[in-house]
C-alpha cells in the first residue's frame, strides 16, 4: 500500500502514514534497560526521603501514610512572577522573563510501579491532585497556561525512575496550544473534538476503548506509532473544571491503554500530555490527553520539515490495542 498524507486538524500539520516502512529491520527503539538504575535507598521521591525534596505544597494521605505528594521542582524551568514583557535587544534579539511555576507530582510512594500498574484508586487520586494544582495556578495574575505531563522512561525525558509527573505554569501560551486553538477556530462544524468523537465512535476502526465518560482513539492523523488521544465525551474547555466522574474515567482509561501498550510492545517509554484551554480563554477548546509512545526517533526529514512519518497506521494500532484489552478483561 502506498504512503498517505493525512492532515492533523488540531495543529494544521501534515502527517505521513508510511505503511511499508514498518517492515524495515529494527523499526522500533528498544528501551535501554541500563539507563534507569536509581537506587530505592537513594531516591528522593521514596517514603522516608521527604526532606530530600522541597517542602510539599500538598500531600494526600491515608492512615498516616502519604499516597501522593506535590513538591516544587528543585531545578525549575520557570520561576518568579514578573509580567510577560518582551524586551528587544537588537534586530533579531528578543527576550522576556521566564516567569511561572514548576512543580513535581510524585504519583505514588511505590518506586517501581508504572501508571498502568497502579490501583484504580491511586490513578483517580493522581487526576484529582492534578486538577487541584491546576486550579490553584489560575489565581495568579501572571500565569496564562498550566501544562500537566508525565514522562516515563529516560527516552521520554524522565530524569528519575520513580513514577512522577510535572506541572509547568507559564506566563505565555505555548505554540502547541495556540496551534490547537487555531484548529478549533478553523473548524466550522461546531467543536472539532466533539465531531471527532462522534465520527470515530460511528466508524470504530480507530477506537481503542470507550466508557460512559471518555473515548480513546488512535487518531486518524496520528503522527507516531500507537499514538492515542483520550477525549472526554462532555464538552469542556478546562481540565480543572472537569467532573470527578470524567477525571476518574480519564485516569482508568490511561491505565488500561498503557497496560495494552505494555502487553503489545513491552516496557516502552512514553509521554502523557494533558491539554487544557488557557485560563482566560473561552472559545471552542475541548480538553484532552495525548499518549505518545517513544518508539521511533525524529530523523533528518522530520527535523528539517516538521512533517512526521508514522510507520504504523492508526487503524492497525487500534486493532492491536483492542485485542490486548480483550485479553486483559
Amino acid at each position: 500500500m502506498n504512503s498517505e498524507l493525512r492532515l492533523d486538524p488540531l495543529t494544521g500539520r501534515w502527517v505521513v502514514i508510511a505503511y511499508e516502512r514498518s517492515a524495515r529491520p529494527s523499526s522500533f527503539l528498544d528501551r535501554d534497560k541500563n539507563i534507569q538504575k536509581d537506587s530505592i535507598n537513594g531516591c528522593p521521591f521514596c517514603p522516608g526521603h521527604e526532606e530530600d525534596t522541597p517542602p510539599a505544597l500538598v500531600t494526600y494521605s491515608e492512615q498516616g501514610h502519604w499516597l501522593l505528594r506535590v513538591v516544587p521542582n528543585k531545578y525549575p524551568a520557570f520561576t518568579g512572577n514578573e509580567p510577560m514583557v518582551a524586551i528587544t535587544k537588537g534586530p533579531v534579539f528578543t527576550t522576556a522573563p521566564a516567569s511561572g511555576i514548576h512543580e513535581v507530582i510524585i504519583l505514588s510512594p511505590d518506586h517501581n510501579l508504572d501508571w498502568s500498574e497502579l490501583s484504580d484508586e491511586q490513578v483517580k487520586l493522581i487526576m484529582r491532585g492534578m486538577r487541584d494544582r491546576i486550579a490553584a495556578h489560575r489565581d495568579s495574575q501572571v500565569i496564562r497556561y498550566s501544562q500537566a505531563l508525565v514522562n516515563s522512561g529516560r527516552e521520554a525525558g524522565a530524569s528519575l525512575e520513580h513514577p512522577h509527573g510535572q506541572l509547568l505554569a507559564t506566563s505565555f501560551v505555548p505554540r502547541e496550544i495556540t496551534d490547537e486553538l487555531a484548529g478549533f477556530s478553523r473548524f466550522l462544524g461546531g467543536c472539532l473534538l466533539c465531531a471527532t468523537l462522534e465520527a470515530e465512535e460511528a466508524i470504530a476502526d480507530r477506537t481503542v476503548m470507550t466508557d460512559a465518560d471518555t473515548v480513546t482513539v488512535s487518531p486518524f492523523w496520528a503522527s507516531q506509532p500507537y499514538e492515542m488521544l483520550i477525549i472526554p465525551k462532555n464538552h469542556g474547555e478546562h481540565l480543572h473544571r472537569a467532573s470527578f466522574s470524567e477525571l476518574d474515567s480519564i485516569a482508568v482509561s490511561i491505565k488500561r491503554v498503557l497496560g495494552a501498550l505494555r502487553s503489545q510492545l513491552g516496557d516502552i517509554a512514553y509521554n502523557l500530555v494533558f491539554h487544557s484551554s488557557p485560563y482566560r480563554d473561552h472559545g471552542r477548546f475541548h480538553w484532552h490527553v495525548h499518549i505518545l509512545p517513544k518508539l521511533t526517533t525524529r530523523a533528518g526529514f522530520e527535523l528539517g520539515t516538521g512533517v512526521m512519518i508514522n510507520i504504523i497506521s492508526p487503524e492497525k494500532a487500534a486493532a492491536e490495542l483492542r485485542r490486548s484489552l480483550e485479553h486483559q478483561a
